[in-house]
């Protein structure tokens, strides 16, 4: 079971930074999920992954899960739910500005030195 968390998030984080460094700005807003993806995973097995256990600790339950994981995970995924979005309307107003969606546009003046 660790094997294969610990695989989905070296390939969630592989594919992450390999679409934040393309050149585009959609690629770059899907690279930036699948990095909070691979964090909330890596978050949610670090507090060793117990199948079928309660997260409250009761008087009868001497085999639980620690419920400051699942918390965490629970805070990350909202921010990471606004994070998103704040970067789909920057890259959007981005695109709609210079009809270009390239993460690196270089100023007007620079353009028109390279076409001469």
């Amino acid at each position: 079971m660790e094997l294969l968390v610990a695989s989905a998030i070296g390939v969630l984080t592989a594919g992450g930074i390999y679409l934040v460094l393309r050149l585009r700005t959609f690629p770059v807003i899907l690279g930036m999920s699948l990095l909070t993806y691979a964090v909330n995973v890596f978050l949610f097995g670090s507090g060793r992954l117990t199948i079928g256990a309660p997260p409250i600790l009761t008087d009868d339950v001497t085999n639980y899960t620690d419920p400051l994981p699942q918390a965490l995970v629970l805070t990350a995924i909202v921010i990471s739910f606004g994070m998103t979005a704040v970067v789909v309307m920057i890259g959007l107003g981005a695109f709609l500005g210079s009809d270009d969606d390239h993460v690196d546009d270089q100023p007007e003046a620079a353009k028109a030195e390279e076409e001469q």
